[in-house]
């Protein structure tokens, strides 16, 4: 197992006074335009999927809640779920596939949702076992990335102080590594989806903001972003912005309060983030139990990242 070291008391005493809401806005080419947006995904206490856009205007602007499919998941069983893909499903529905763990298993699950009705096809859902002791996992995504050869497709987990990643083929996960040294990070988002590696964003229990580039061999890179006061959140949604900046959004479930960043290319501590403000008041609800980035998933929709 490679092993790292992100330690909490590394930042020194800086940590002590960090605010818990990220600072002032800082200027600079990371400024998202209007045409900047991400959808953020939830599950619900029910077991429902929600939805709703959110827009880098000034103010920032968030959409009307869509609550579809209700019921696709057994009622406050489901603690962690994966960025959602959605591609088109001819003549006349749209697919979305993504991982969920239910319980203490984790699952693979895909729906249609009919274009005509808004409706899911009863037909179309599907669900299956992956495996079972997913119980102490804190974060759990997937990156897939598009070849001349075929989809290449890495599932990543983080528990404790390791984060591992799977190569994930049809129903097999073969190929497992793990990286040691992790344990101050809270949580992580994929910004970065490349040939050769996938970079994450990831903040401390102390207030740090780090990347950390998973190569496909050797060990991960990892340089910090920031050193203090990005505690607070316990939810980081990442999108692509442009050709290679991000938009980020930092949920904070204690206080039910969001904010929403424009990150240029992240290049350590040059990297310049600007805070757009707050998303609204209504975004983070009291029956949401998870949140997932929901992105166009075909190889034909150009939605991979690239923060950095």
């Amino acid at each position: 197992m490679t092993r790292l070291r992100i330690a909490a008391g590394v930042l020194g005493a800086a940590m002590a006074a960090a605010a818990l809401v990220p600072g002032p806005a800082q200027a600079g080419p990371a400024r998202a335009s209007a045409a900047c947006k991400l959808t953020l995904g939830a599950v619900t206490v029910q077991g429902d999927h929600k939805f709703q856009t959110i827009t880098a205007t000034s103010p920032v602007t968030a959409g009307t809640p869509v609550v579809r499919p209700k019921g696709l998941f057994p009622v406050d069983q489901v603690r962690l779920a994966s960025s959602l893909g959605w591609e088109p499903d001819p003549p006349s529905a749209m697919v979305s596939r993504g991982y969920a763990t239910i319980g203490t298993d984790l699952y693979r699950f895909s729906y249609a949702i009919d274009n005509t009705t808004g409706e899911l096809d009863p037909t179309s859902y599907v669900k299956s076992k992956v495996g079972g002791g997913w119980i102490h996992q804190t974060y759990l995504d997937q990156s897939t990335f598009f070849t001349v050869n075929g989809p290449r497709t890495h599932t990543y987990a983080l528990r404790d102080d390791v984060i591992t990643r799977w190569t994930v083929e049809g129903s097999a996960w073969r190929n497992k590594a793990t990286y040691g040294g992790f344990s101050a990070v809270k949580t992580m988002t994929l910004i970065s989806q490349t040939a050769t590696y996938d970079s994450f964003l990831a903040n401390t229990r102390g207030g740090a903001l780090y990347t950390i580039r998973i190569p496909l061999s050797g060990a991960p890179v990892v340089k910090k972003v920031r050193t203090s006061t990005w505690q607070a959140f316990d939810t980081l949604i990442a999108e692509r912005c442009g050709k290679q900046s991000t938009l980020l959004l930092g949920i904070d479930k204690d206080t039910r309060t969001a904010y929403l960043y424009a990150v240029s290319h992240a290049n350590g501590a040059a990297t310049v983030i600007n805070g757009l403000g707050r998303v609204g008041n209504q975004l983070v609800a009291p029956e949401d139990k998870t949140y997932f980035r929901y992105f166009a998933g075909s190889s034909e929709a150009d939605d991979l990242l690239y923060g950095e």
